[in-house]
């Protein structure tokens, strides 16, 4: 690894430390700018005991005084406070519960949708105007046109309902199966299509077609030539696609009952939960930046002529 990548990991890295405090920033003021707050919602509480509890926690204090205290202790003890509403517990251990299932989740999905993306958008590109190929593209346009909180309803009334083969609730064995499915379609369908343009355009290169005149193997044309430079626009999609897996896993782990960290940062916001509001923020933030980092850094792995400044 020389100089000028060093400088630029560096460089990113000071943006991406730039951009979570941001977004810490952002999303501190405006959870205490929304009317009402963490207590009102308990039942039958008093005046006086509202008020003791917003001083146990320090809610009592100006803004600029609890977002300064706020910043201290994640930068100095990497501590996120305790939860408002699941009394007792910190919000790092809710967070380190719930992101244990989502990792598997996501990953899990994130590794179908490109295993299948790329090879599906390769049998395409390579029977252009195929039967195949017109199948492929016709279901990949549906998946794609379908969000995820619909097609994670549909897998449920099919699977749970109409064939009673899975289970509904994530938290049992084989749970995940569904959720998976869901998150993985669309990921996998935006793939094919971008595997299957970009393998299109590789293969209509002059060096391909050099390669072809001096007699070298379709499959070395094809693993060696084609498909390693088709696979640059997936790796930057890469990023991007974490980034959807993660955001659609808020909606779908509240469908399938999965206890992950999309389910806990959902009832964080109904429950007015703000250090547990704030920490799967910083969580989900900083697994985005860190994602289009390795995606970038990975341009020049697969392609040694791209330079990154």
């Amino acid at each position: 690894m020389n100089s000028k990548t060093l400088l630029y990991i560096l460089k990113r890295l000071v943006l991406a430390l730039v951009t979570v405090w941001v977004i810490i920033t952002i999303t501190f003021f405006v959870t205490r700018l929304v009317p009402g707050g963490p207590f009102q919602s308990e039942k039958a509480i008093t005046p006086e005991a509202q008020a003791a509890l917003e001083a146990k926690y320090g809610l009592d204090k100006p803004v600029f005084e609890q977002y300064l205290t706020y910043l201290k202790d994640i930068v100095t003890k990497f501590e996120f406070g305790p939860s408002l509403k699941q009394r007792g517990r910190d919000v790092i251990d809710i967070i380190g519960d719930g992101l244990g299932v989502s990792a598997i989740l996501g990953l899990t999905a994130a590794a179908i949708a490109i295993v299948c993306g790329v090879l599906l958008g390769s049998v395409a590109a390579l029977r252009r105007n195929k039967i195949i190929d017109k199948v492929i593209m016709v279901v990949t346009t549906a998946f794609v046109s379908m969000p995820s909180f619909i097609m994670g309803t549909l897998l449920l009334i099919l699977f749970c309902v109409t064939i009673p083969i899975l289970p509904a609730n994530g938290a049992l064995s084989g749970g995940l199966v569904l959720p998976i499915i869901t998150l993985a379609l669309y990921p996998t369908a935006y793939i094919t299509r971008l595997t299957r343009s970009s393998m299109l355009d590789v293969l209509g290169q002059d060096y391909i077609r050099t390669a072809k005149a001096k007699g070298v193997s379709a499959r070395s044309i094809i693993f060696k030539h084609a498909l390693k430079n088709s696979l640059i626009p997936v790796i930057t999609y890469c990023g991007p696609m974490l980034a959807y897996i993660v955001t659609g896993s808020l909606v779908v782990e509240r469908i399938f009952a999965v206890n992950g960290i999309g389910r806990a940062f959902v009832s964080s916001i109904t429950d007015r939960d703000y250090p547990l509001i704030m920490g799967t923020t910083i969580v989900l933030a900083t697994l985005i930046v860190v994602m289009n980092l390795v995606s970038d850094i990975l341009y020049k792995v697969v392609d040694p002529r791209i330079k990154l400044e």
